[in-house]
């Protein structure tokens, strides 16, 4: 790794590359910025990205000709971008991202990276994301790297030795934090709902939000609990501080909480901080089917933006308007229903704060679907549980009117007579 200024390193990136940008907590803004500027000068730039944090300075009309901005995963700060025509977005199962960017059109010239000063033996870390950005390292023939102390020195996989590194930039930026919030009588209800489906021993794949951080609060009287998931935050960390999770029954890494990226508060990072508990891995073995399937228990808890009377999930648009990605849902959806004793679980509350239902007869015009009526098991909301796997169309309506807000029921039943002769 040669230590530079970042101009220097920035100097590097050509007309026409591919640009692979590390994202969640450990977004790289000060590269971005850079990046943005230099952009005036070049043509045909494409960066390709998961969900980033923080500003988007390259994501404008004036550098729309020349910088295409792809999002595997759209976050807030690029919904509006995507729907207006400014980024695209590329559906994509995460767990197959890896391979994509090794196989596709899309195999990245550059790699943009947050990491920790190298310790005595010249190692860095990634810090609380990995995602697809170790094989993003691997393929890329250049690597510029933000050489940053605010970044915790993460274990497992996180580690590269930074040989791996073309230039480095030294910068001090902290990392993008979540506050921890107390969760609202709402997401209590269902994370009541859902914890009782968890059984002791279980190993769970959490989201990030109010309504998973609300099960986790749930589960402090549970007793070894594994974590296997997509991604951690602060309720991972505070079950953890309890002693309530000990990943001594997991069927993949006993012992080790794993996940791909976590994110949360600075209190998050400090708990990952050279803890030989926590295991970053790639996201084609965090998400990896056969992975998750071999732990005994598996229990996915994943949300949705409406789910219809056959048990369609919609979980990345609004009718057509973009507002997230496929995500790992799917990977961790099928992976648990195949485990020993597992079960996947989808959990949401029955109406939007605007008051618009969200267990549906159908679903919007427009709108995607993430998981299909065929791999969904339990839906849950504040009003109990739908159980569907092994239900017929007509009995799983039954079950998810029951669940649906009570002003909704009627007209749902009246629906499901006229569609569903057998209801």
């Amino acid at each position: 790794m040669k230590l530079v200024s970042l101009d220097t390193a920035l100097d590097a990136i050509q007309s026409g590359m591919r640009i692979w940008v590390q994202g969640m907590a450990s977004t790289p803004h000060q590269l971005l910025e850079g990046l943005a500027e230099r952009c005036q000068t070049l043509q045909d730039v494409t960066l390709l990205h998961l969900h980033l944090e923080g500003e988007t300075p390259w994501v404008k009309p004036d550098l729309v000709d020349r910088v295409r901005d792809i999002s595997l995963f759209v976050g807030p700060n690029l919904r509006d971008a995507v729907n207006a025509g400014l980024s695209d977005y590329l559906p994509i199962f995460l767990s197959e991202v890896p391979l994509f960017l090794e196989d596709s059109e899309f195999r990245p010239d550059v790699a943009l990276i947050n990491v920790s000063p190298p310790d005595r033996h010249g190692f860095v870390s990634l810090g609380p994301t990995i995602e697809a950005t170790l094989k993003a390292i691997q393929v890329a023939p250049l690597t510029i790297a933000q050489v940053n102390p605010k970044v915790p020195r993460v274990l497992g996989d996180a580690q590269i030795h930074m040989d791996s590194i073309t230039y480095g930039v030294e910068v001090d930026e902290a990392l993008n934090a979540n506050p921890v919030l107390a969760p609202d009588p709402l997401s209590l209800t269902i994370g009541r709902q859902v914890a009782a489906l968890i059984p002791d021993r279980a190993v769970l794949q959490l989201g990030i939000g109010r309504i998973p951080d609300a099960v986790l609060s749930q589960l402090t009287h549970h007793r070894d609990l594994g974590i296997h998931s997509e991604m951690i935050s602060d309720g991972v960390r505070l079950l953890a501080e309890q002693g309530v999770i000990s990943g001594r029954y997991k069927g993949t890494d006993p012992g080790f909480i794993v996940a791909t990226f976590a994110m949360g508060s600075d209190a998050l990072y400090q708990f990952l901080d050279d803890n030989p508990g926590v295991l970053m891995r790639p996201v084609d073995y965090t998400n990896n089917t056969s992975v998750i399937r071999r732990n005994p228990r598996m229990i996915s808890i994943n949300s949705a933006i409406e789910v219809d009377l056959t048990g369609q999930v919609v979980a990345e648009s609004i009718g057509p308007r973009i507002v997230s990605g496929v995500g790992g849902q799917m990977d961790f959806v099928r992976g648990a229903s195949l485990a020993p004793g597992g079960r996947s679980i989808i959990a949401l509350p029955s109406r939007t704060r605007a008051g618009r239902p969200r267990i549906v007869a159908d679903i919007q015009a427009g709108a995607a679907v993430t998981t299909t009526r065929n791999h969904v098991q339990y839906v849950v909301t504040e009003y109990g549980v739908a159980e569907l796997h092994g239900r017929t169309l007509a009995q799983r309506a039954h079950q998810l009117i029951a669940v649906a807000h009570p002003d909704d029921r009627e007209e749902l039943a009246r629906y499901a007579k006229t569609r569903l002769p057998r209801f």
